[in-house]
């Protein structure tokens, strides 16, 4: 991309774009990572692993771990320029990262916009005078109530806003009635019934719901025309998509604060609980929501650095990202627990009755609490959009982190004309097809399985693995000095201690914790705990294994490939591809895979091409900017060869 982010064409082939404003890159970061996980899951494992003290945790991992595989991830995008496959080409031996990532993003593609669906369906909703889950009497409605307390006795009648002082609702989402009959009140039962028509498991699957199907399709296409035209229009719309939250949460974190029982939720979200801290399960969760919220092991940070310029400060964004991500979680936070305090409140019991994580807090706790203030409507509609803004901008760089990787692949035949945009059409067409089976009536429990095993455990690996590869196989101290071409300066030593030592000692361990403390997935369900059978567990974990196992796979590949013997194999520990600008004085002239000859399958000076075809491109669209340019091109190598640029 030129200047002011305006695609060129060399050859028909269209050049790659970059970031048109500095702070391009910065609010796709903030957009992408701070999102659901920040609003539904992080106060949750708050309040449950000790409330303040949960934060003694938090942010050990944070600077262990949370911020270093940050910035090496967008580092490496940065310094190679390319995404996915490409960009691991820095350690051709562990090039299956770029695969592995690839895929989890891919997966994670697929089951995020079924949340989006899910709130499309409920703002949709929220446009009416009274809410529909605000009480019992639709046709969804099977064995419900709505309760209000008179004279300690629980009665049925109708929730209205100008009842607010005497209304009361027990504690529980299902009670049991004379007929020892499950009786759900009306949050509940719009959720399971109207929303989900959930059936009774995984082998159920019934059909798909068209309500709902509708509302994806909707969703997918809103994405593809908010990212067809690539970085050019998805980061327009993220100028939008990332502020505007942060609006809607001040907004409801000052009426939250107004409501009777609101600061005894704070109190019960920040109270710190130390003796907490002994238990393995307060650390698995905290090294966890790091990796979730900072979106490590996905790929995507490698995507959004490669669109950066070369010389780009991104070790400033980094910091910056940091503290609006940790600021972000803690606003969610206490903009979560006033209103849940509220709810404890209102119903007359305690906190931890009602604090829920996940979907269940986004699409139960919450609207049940929206439903007991004045103004409902409008206030669902607020919060429901901002629900919306947060998912989007995520699923924007989702998508986006996919068709790249794949794009820079094979860039001689995607680039041309409008060929990325009708493969990003097919990619989104894809994803949504695969999301069907998410929008029947059993499709819960094929989201559970696919948010459980795609994304959770193995981004620990591929994190550990991505810290070996730059720190110990490429070599922790050339790091070091490309990232001082990159900045100009050298950064703290802290990030090269990480890197080596502490970060992959912390993937390490947070995954054997991990493995240490798995359990089944299960889905909780007011009518009971829901056991998947053991081959939904299998192919749960089958999905998992088939993105990490690409690692290891691509090493024999490669050797197969270029034919490499036991005096060439250690080509696949040097970087691939680097252009003149990539390299310092003493690496100019090292051999690397790049000298093999795929299709002859040679790996010596006697290779008539030297280089495979991706490179030839590269250097085709140098030779061909410097003429434009009308300058006489500087010698350059790249390999043994010393082919002139």
């Amino acid at each position: 991309m030129g200047e002011g982010g305006h695609v060129k064409e060399k050859g028909g082939i269209k050049k790659r774009e970059t970031w048109s404003k500095r702070f391009d890159f910065l609010l796709a970061c903030i957009g992408f990572s701070v999102g659901l996980g920040n609003v539904w899951r992080f106060p949750y494992l708050c309040y449950k692993n000790g409330g303040g003290a949960f934060m003694i945790p938090y942010f050990i991992c944070c600077i262990v771990g949370g911020i270093p595989l940050f910035y090496l991830e967008v580092c490496v995008g940065q310094f190679m320029g390319v995404a996915g496959l490409n960009a691991w080409k820095i350690c051709p031996i562990f090039q299956g990262i770029g695969i592995a990532s690839t895929i989890i993003m891919f997966f994670s593609n697929t089951f995020f916009n079924v949340i989006m669906a899910w709130a499309f369906y409920y703002w949709f909703s929220s446009f009416t005078s009274e809410l529909p889950w605000a009480s019992c009497g639709h046709e969804w409605n099977k064995n419900c109530k709505d309760y209000t307390k008179e004279d300690g006795n629980f009665t049925n009648s109708s929730l209205h806003n100008d009842e607010m002082a005497n209304i009361t609702i027990p504690f529980l989402s299902a009670l049991k009635n004379t007929s020892n009959q499950l009786v759900l009140d009306p949050v509940t039962e719009f959720w399971e019934n109207k929303v989900l028509g959930i059936s009774d498991g995984i082998d159920q699957p019934g059909a798909i719901k068209w309500d709902i199907c509708l509302c994806l399709l909707f969703a997918w296409i809103c994405v593809y025309l908010c990212i067809c035209k690539g970085i050019k229009s998805s980061g327009k719309v993220m100028y939008f998509t990332a502020t505007t939250p942060y609006l809607f949460m001040s907004i409801l974190l000052i009426r939250n604060s107004m409501l009777p029982g609101a600061i005894d939720g704070v109190i019960y979200y920040l109270k710190p609980n130390l003796s907490k801290l002994s238990d393995m399960q307060v650390w698995v969760d905290a090294g966890s929501q790091i990796f979730f919220t900072y979106s490590i092991g996905v790929g995507s940070l490698t995507v959004l650095g490669s669109f950066n310029k070369f010389k780009h400060n991104s070790y400033k964004d980094c910091i910056i990202f940091a503290c609006t991500n940790t600021g972000t979680s803690l606003l969610a936070g206490l903009i979560i627990f006033t209103i849940l305090g509220h709810m404890a409140f209102v119903q007359d019991t305690s906190i931890d009755k009602v604090a829920e994580s996940g979907p269940g807090l986004a699409f139960i706790a919450y609207p049940k609490a929206v439903s007991m203030m004045p103004g409902a409507p409008f206030w669902s509609v607020l919060f429901f959009f901002m629900v919306i803004l947060l998912g989007f901008d995520s699923q924007f760089v989702g998508v986006e982190a996919v068709v790249t990787a794949i794009v820079d692949q094979w860039p001689s035949v995607l680039r041309r004309k409008y060929r990325k945009e009708a493969f990003t059409a097919f990619i989104c067409f894809l994803n949504f097809l695969l999301g069907l089976c998410m929008v029947t009536h059993g499709g819960i429990y094929v989201f559970e399985l696919f948010n459980f095993y795609s994304t959770c455990i193995i981004i620990l690996l591929i994190g550990f693995f991505e810290c070996v590869a730059v720190a110990w196989v490429y070599g922790v101290r050339r790091f070091y000095d490309n990232v001082e071409m990159m900045l100009g300066r050298r950064i703290n030593p802290y990030m090269g201690f990480c890197w080596t030592f502490l970060s992959p000692m912390f993937c390490l361990g947070m995954f054997l914790m991990s493995i240490i403390n798995y359990s089944n997935l299960e889905y909780k369900r007011p009518s009971g705990v829901y056991e998947y059978p053991g081959w939904a567990i299998v192919i749960g974990w089958s999905m998992a294994s088939f993105s990490v196992m690409f690692i290891p796979l691509m090493i024999p590949f490669n050797i197969w490939r270029y034919k490499l013997n036991f005096k060439t194999l250690h080509l696949l520990l040097k970087p691939q591809g680097l252009q003149a600008h990539q390299l310092r004085p003493k690496d100019k002239g090292e051999k690397s895979i790049g000298n093999c000859n795929a299709k002859s399958k040679c790996c010596d000076n006697s290779c008539e091409d030297p280089l495979d075809n991706h490179y030839e491109e590269d250097i085709l669209e140098t030779k061909l900017a410097l003429l434009e340019n009308g300058t006489n091109a500087h010698n350059g190598t790249n390999g043994t060869n010393g082919l002139k640029v």
